[in-house]
């Protein structure tokens, strides 16, 4: 699905249109609406850099940029909506996502430490092949993550430490490890 039907999707989950596990459950639902906010604010917001809107722009060949993700993961309210900005700057660049939950479960080919944890954006090349794979989060957010379970945090403890990290970062540790993903040099 394109990124506008992933945001549809959100809204009908928000609106009560879907209400199918895991949406039949409260806390569930209440991801979602967060995250929903949490997207909407990014979309309004976020403006990539002079610099990363060079650097994206230099991409010369087809790259196809496939996101797994759900609507209910908190990670993904942060880095799928700055995802879609980043790919909108070229026209080589396709972005599509890929429920976790749902067939044909690409998940299952990028796991992380044995985990289905997401977001993850696969970049291929237009031959279908995988050139990079990037995720779960940014490489400062999964050290603050590693950190805080090594710590034993509640999982309370470490949504509120990861949504600071990312309303301090703004994007910038994203934008600047796809770049690197990308080609690149900023």
């Amino acid at each position: 699905m394109n990124f506008e039907s992933y945001l549809a999707l959100t809204d009908a989950i928000v609106n009560g249109e879907i209400t199918t596990a895991p949406y039949d459950k409260a806390e569930m639902l209440d991801y979602t609406k967060m995250n929903a906010a949490r997207m909407n604010r990014w979309l309004k917001t976020f403006e990539p850099s002079p610099e990363i809107r060079e650097a994206i722009g230099a991409i010369s060949e087809f790259q196809q940029w496939i996101v797994i993700t759900e609507p209910w993961c908190g990670d993904a309210a942060h880095i799928v909506p700055i995802l879609h900005k980043l790919a909108a700057i070229n026209h080589n660049v396709v972005m599509e996502i890929s429920l976790r939950d749902s067939e044909p479960y690409l998940i299952d080919q990028y796991l992380t430490n044995g985990g289905k944890s997401i977001p993850k954006l696969v970049i291929r090349d237009d031959a279908g092949k995988d050139i990079a794979v990037w995720g779960p989060r940014p490489a400062g957010a999964q050290q603050l993550y590693n950190d805080l379970k090594s710590n034993n945090a509640s999982f309370e403890d470490m949504k509120i430490a990861l949504q600071k990290w990312y309303n301090d970062d703004r994007a910038a540790s994203i934008c600047r490890e796809i770049v690197a993903l990308t080609g690149g040099q900023r």
